[in-house]
């Protein structure tokens, strides 16, 4: 079976029809004539983070809070290690995408005053089982916007050093695209499935993340020579225990503290509660003899249990079903919680790539929003939102006196065959499912995963370059009876690229900054005096080089010079 060609052209290529990717088309509909093209693997209308809801928006300026307070947060909570530039941009304009959801139709939960119900200090209410929708049907209601359902993007298209459109193909029909555009904007969000999870076998997408953003956007801008940035600061969630519901909702809903076995409150026994101290100190008391550990709720009132029950079921409704098949809800029995596997997730660390104050790559012509863009942790829904107002505001000027460029016959032709390759008749020694489950197999015993505590070594890590490397080379034996499944061959292609420029990232950092996130037994402090800075790579004559930055003040306005 081969693909046929279909060309396509417009001003400005959105790959990733999430959070982020919907704001932007949005943004440029309502600010310019522009025609759109936002190419997503799934359906806009559930796709992406946002697909199942959401209860709360967890970057909002509350009432007597500042954007300069929301900059400090992501300071602390990161110890340090922040783009200024990058979150205080975002925090300018959280309230203000906040409120145009609002008029969206996004119900905003308010009190008796009228104002938003706040949850701590950056956290507000909502209900949002219908988020993706609104934004979806916003983005539909744009006429200069063209949506690609279930079209699966695989690399960007370069000319001279500069992104003018990409390559994929339809996943319903035998179609491969080239899509030309002025402009690409990338906000395919993080990178699920690198490390064999929590829930093995068939449960094994039960995770704290969209088990659909498989790090394609990463592994495009990798392939592609594009500058990432600190892919050592993995994300692990602390959740419950076997559904990988959030903690959050028990923690800041009823006030719920974290306890040990013998009901002892340990997490400040290993320093502030920031948000990798909650998993690393988990994972130290079970180390410590002192586990199973959980986040104390016996005794609650029957208005808190039953608010419990109801806000679990509008998010991730096993958790209530576990507490109904038990018998014993969380006022009668403490809730278990478990660190996840670690995720790369550019919305909760500085995962991502390496962009400037405008959002623009190191690579002309592309920009980065949403999970995908590091640099800003702590961005959450609202966060990306923002960054995808700004990602297309900046491609809008990047683009006034461009025009879209002709495409390589030839590298057109050899991206063609190289798909077309995949869909030979013919058995393969493998299957996507072997070499996923020995990659998440690799990950989790040498790279830090949940068997190792989390934490790495030098010589484990060399163990997991190496088996990850061949990993790769096999995945070229690999073969789909249709585009379903070269989907899935790219998908797995694709982390095994983010799994090789992730192990040089916790191999270049010679210091444990986030205990858990990256843990470092050769290196167990924090080291500011030398490694108070970035750790970025690109890939040059196909290997992974390590590039080190000095940080990025609040005032900067950063731009790329080498």
């Amino acid at each position: 079976m081969n693909l046929n060609l279909k060309v396509l052209e417009t001003d400005i290529l959105i790959i990733g029809g999430g959070t982020a990717g919907c704001f932007a088309a949005i943004t440029i509909a309502e600010n310019s004539d522009a025609r759109v093209i936002i190419a997503e693997k799934a359906n806009i209308k559930r796709s992406g983070c946002l697909a199942a809801g959401v209860n709360a928006l967890n970057a909002y300026i509350v009432k007597g809070q500042t954007p300069e307070d929301y900059l400090n947060y992501v300071i602390n909570d990161s110890e340090g290690l922040v783009r200024e530039d990058l979150v205080y941009s975002l925090a300018q304009r959280l309230n203000k995408v906040t409120h145009k959801m609002e008029s969206l139709g996004l119900v905003i939960q308010k009190d008796e005053n009228g104002e938003y119900v706040a949850r701590g200090n950056r956290n507000i209410k909502i209900n949002g089982e219908n988020i993706k929708p609104l934004l979806a049907q916003a983005v539909e209601d744009k006429p200069k916007v063209t949506i690609l359902n279930r079209v699966n993007i695989i690399d960007y298209i370069l000319k001279n050093g500069k992104a003018v459109g990409a390559y994929g193909f339809s996943i319903d029909e035998n179609i491969f695209y080239v899509i030309k555009s002025k402009a690409v904007i990338c906000t395919t969000g993080g990178a699920a499935g690198l490390y064999k999870p929590n829930n093995p076998g068939f449960s094994r997408h039960k995770m704290w993340y969209c088990p659909f953003n498989t790090g394609a956007g990463y592994a495009m801008g990798i392939r592609a020579g594009a500058e990432m940035t600190t892919l050592e600061m993995r994300f692990i969630a602390l959740r419950c225990k076997d559904t990988i519901a959030p903690t959050g909702t028990i923690a800041q809903g009823v006030g719920a503290a974290q306890i040990n076995s013998r009901g002892e409150e340990y997490d400040r026994k290993y320093g502030m509660p920031k948000t990798h101290i909650r998993v690393y100190s988990t994972v130290a008391e079970n180390q410590n003899g002192n586990g199973p550990c959980f986040l104390k709720t016996t005794g609650i009132s029957e208005k808190q249990e039953d608010e419990l029950f109801k806000a679990y079921l509008n998010m991730a409704p096993a958790q209530t079903l576990k507490w109904m098949e038990n018998g014993r809800g969380p006022a009668r029995e403490n809730a278990e919680i478990e660190g996840t596997e670690p995720y790369i997730v550019g919305g909760h660390t500085a995962s991502g790539y390496w962009v400037d104050t405008a959002r623009a790559t190191t690579i002309e012509g592309l920009y980065a929003a949403g999970d995908v863009a590091g640099g800003s942790p702590q961005k959450y829904v609202t966060g990306c939102l923002a960054e995808g107002e700004i990602a297309a505001r900046s491609a809008l000027e990047y683009i006034i006196d461009g025009k879209c460029t002709d495409i390589d016959e030839e590298e057109l032709n050899l991206k063609l065959q190289e798909v077309n390759r995949f869909l030979d008749a013919g058995p393969s020694l493998y299957s996507t499912e072997n070499i996923e489950e020995a990659m998440q197999k690799v990950m989790d015993e040498y790279a830090g995963g949940i068997s190792s505590g989390y934490a790495v070594n030098s010589h484990k890590l060399e163990l997991a370059a190496r088996y990850i490397n061949e990993l790769l080379i096999n995945s070229g034996e690999l073969r789909a009876g249709d585009t379903h499944e070269l989907m899935h061959i790219y998908e797995l292609v694709d982390r095994l690229y983010v799994c090789q420029s992730l192990i040089k990232h916790l191999q270049a950092r010679k210091e444990t900054r986030w205990h858990s996130f990256q843990e470092n037994t050769d290196y167990p402090r924090k080291d500011d005096e030398h490694w108070l800075k970035y750790v970025n790579s690109r890939v040059e004559g196909g290997e992974v080089k390590i590039v080190l930055r000095d940080l990025v003040k609040k005032d900067e306005v950063y731009e790329h010079k080498n």
